[in-house]
């Protein structure tokens, strides 16, 4: 009795005759931070994405100065090297020294390591090497991964690790047909290693090369071997493993997301008009296109019609183009990739979602749309604001290095789009370009690598329910 009579802690009382327990009653806890500490998980992810970048490019950018990581044992100006480790964690390409001929072999390693870590992104690197350390991945870590990779918070690390996977595996396939090339050109360990460095910078979209002389891949416009599966890498880099495991999943393109059948069929359309339209205006050109066979020249035009997307190898010289196909592969470099992919620029899925609405407005329908399913208006606005955006920091950029840079309009605007689309591309203006104009490109390539990610999350994470709304009002246009 007297055990019956006290209180009892829970937050309710037994009573004689119950035959079941009762379930005690959740009491929800409510913890108020001050409103200047309360941070979402967006936020925070903006910025670990942010400096883990800035981190990989700082320590790329002190491993590159020593005289360990050059041929000539002397050491690397912090500018070249800032902007070199720049251009490869954004897997850009861009450079200003010539990577075989400066770099000596721990150079090149470190090179490979950047554009490697680079391309998975950082939250897939962080992810891996946290399983690696075989460390617990906590609640934290787990948002940040799940929404750097857009997926629900159980299906982010499993997905990261198929992406790890899926890359290496692919990269090695690459090697093994590229050894069949360089082994018998520079030997089996010069040619194991050129395979593995053009397999890695190949499919991360990156453009940076160990055949020397900036020279790219202009001795190989002749062979169909090393073209082709460069650009295989580079298709297959770009579309995202998302899109490729979304087809899988979904067994065909028929039941497949509208995202991944955006991503395909804009792809697609790229591809085909870049293609023709390079072979067209550049058909006649002596020095590009001109003294080649007919299916060289093809070959010719739809390699260069997919390593702007966003990879920057050439096989013939970019700045002999003409000014017409220069502007068509500005084009093709501002619009880049896949979202999640390796590749850079707005990427396809905006051009896209734009492209459809615009259509969807001609028609005069009131909700755009694509295979039968309508576009979050939000979405709209966060694609326009992207679009927006980035020309006003190209156009930044461009009237900036008109200044500090004596070079012609057009090579200034193409080496610009180049290093935002992180594209690597160049007329070859890259190398002269002053302390002042190295530096803005790498600002460049910086926010193109990181700006439409980052851009998104942020946008997401300021919307805010709309409790209200104002009296609607029209504006005149046209």
């Amino acid at each position: 009795m007297q055990d019956q009579n006290k209180k009892s802690n829970y937050p309710y009382q037994r009573r004689p005759g119950d035959r079941f327990f009762r379930i005690p009653r959740a009491i929800p806890l409510r913890i108020l931070l001050p409103e200047g500490h309360q941070r979402s998980t967006i936020g925070i992810s903006f910025w670990t994405v942010v400096y883990g970048f800035a981190a990989m490019i700082g320590v790329g950018a002190i491993l590159l100065m020593l005289p360990i990581a050059t041929r000539s044992g002397q050491w690397t100006p912090f500018v070249d090297s800032l902007f070199t480790s720049t251009s490869a964690v954004c897997v850009t390409g861009l450079t200003v020294v010539d990577t075989f001929d400066h770099f000596s072999l721990f150079g090149q390693i470190v090179i490979l390591i950047l554009i490697q870590l680079g391309g998975l992104g950082f939250m897939t690197s962080a992810t891996i090497l946290l399983m690696a350390a075989r460390r617990r991945i906590g609640l934290r870590q787990r948002i940040l991964i799940s929404e750097s990779a857009g997926t629900s918070m159980g299906f982010g690390i499993y997905l990261n690790r198929n992406i790890v996977i899926f890359t290496l595996v692919i990269e090695v396939i690459g090697a093994a047909i590229f050894f069949t090339r360089f082994s018998g050109q520079f030997g089996w360990q010069a040619g194991l290693w050129k395979s593995i460095f053009q397999s890695v910078s190949a499919f991360n979209n990156c453009g940076l090369d160990l055949l020397g002389g900036f020279r790219s891949l202009t001795g190989y416009q002749n062979d169909y071997l090393v073209l082709l599966t460069t650009a295989g890498l580079i298709i297959l880099g770009g579309i995202s493993y998302m899109v490729l495991e979304n087809i899988v999943r979904s067994r065909g393109i028929h039941h497949a997301s509208v995202d991944t059948k955006m991503v395909l069929l804009v792809t697609g359309i790229l591809l085909s008009l870049g293609t023709l339209i390079i072979f067209v205006t550049e058909f006649s050109n002596p020095a590009t296109f001109g003294n080649m066979p007919l299916q060289i020249k093809i070959l010719n035009a739809f390699f260069h019609s997919v390593t702007p997307r966003t990879a920057g190898f050439a096989s013939v010289n970019v700045g002999a183009m003409g000014s017409y196909t220069l502007f068509i592969v500005m084009i093709l470099m501002f619009i880049g990739g896949a979202s999640g992919s390796t590749a850079g620029g707005i990427k396809v899925n905006t051009v896209g979602l734009i492209t459809a609405t615009i259509w969807n407005t001609i028609k005069g329908r009131e909700f755009p749309g694509a295979f039968g399913k309508e576009f979050a208006a939000q979405q709209i606005y966060r694609a326009l604001a992207l679009l927006v955006l980035a020309l006003l920091v190209i156009a930044t950029a461009v009237l900036i290095l008109s200044i500090t840079d004596t070079f012609s309009f057009i090579s200034i605007l193409f080496e610009t789009f180049s290093a935002f689309g992180t594209v690597g591309l160049s007329t070859g203006i890259t190398p002269s370009l002053s302390i002042a104009g190295r530096l803005i490109i790498v600002i460049v390539m910086f926010i193109g690598r990181l700006g439409p990610l980052t851009l998104t999350l942020a946008l997401g994470g300021l919307q805010k329910p709309t409790i209200y709304h104002y009296p609607r009002e029209t504006v005149r246009l046209g």
